[in-house]
């Protein structure tokens, strides 16, 4: 039998604050990567080009509701954290809870297909330009 690691009540509202702060900034990222798309199809209309820029804009769809998802898991996390803490407000600072191992996963895995498409974005932009 398995059992879930714990980590204090603060550790995890800690780390959901960076993950939703990373999140932020992933977001505004997205809205300036379709901002310069949007330039390039303007000043690019060759059909190689615009396809292109189809599948990018198509990942930051994806990409998008990646982040939508992410941050209502967290904020569900962080409801559970406020209802224990309402719950029996004592000793809070020194309370734990399991850690959310499958939230920490998809974080990383977002971050990852993130930083390949911004790379492959970035790239892409090279060449055209």
């Amino acid at each position: 039998m398995s059992t879930v690691a714990q980590k204090s009540l603060y550790e995890l509202h800690a780390e959901h604050r960076e993950w939703l702060n990373k999140l932020a900034f992933y977001s505004d990222e997205i809205k300036y990567m379709t901002t310069r798309l949007q330039e390039v199809t303007v000043k690019n209309t060759g059909h190689d080009v615009l396809a292109q820029a189809e599948h990018f804009q198509n990942q930051f769809i994806i990409q998008r509701n990646h982040i939508d998802n992410l941050n209502h898991e967290i904020k569900e996390q962080e409801k559970l954290i406020e209802s224990n803490i309402n719950h029996n407000p004592v000793a809070t600072d020194r309370r734990k809870a399991d850690d959310h191992v499958e939230e920490r996963d998809a974080m990383m895995q977002f971050e990852k297909i993130f930083n390949e498409l911004r790379r492959e974005y970035l790239a892409w932009l090279g060449k055209v330009m």
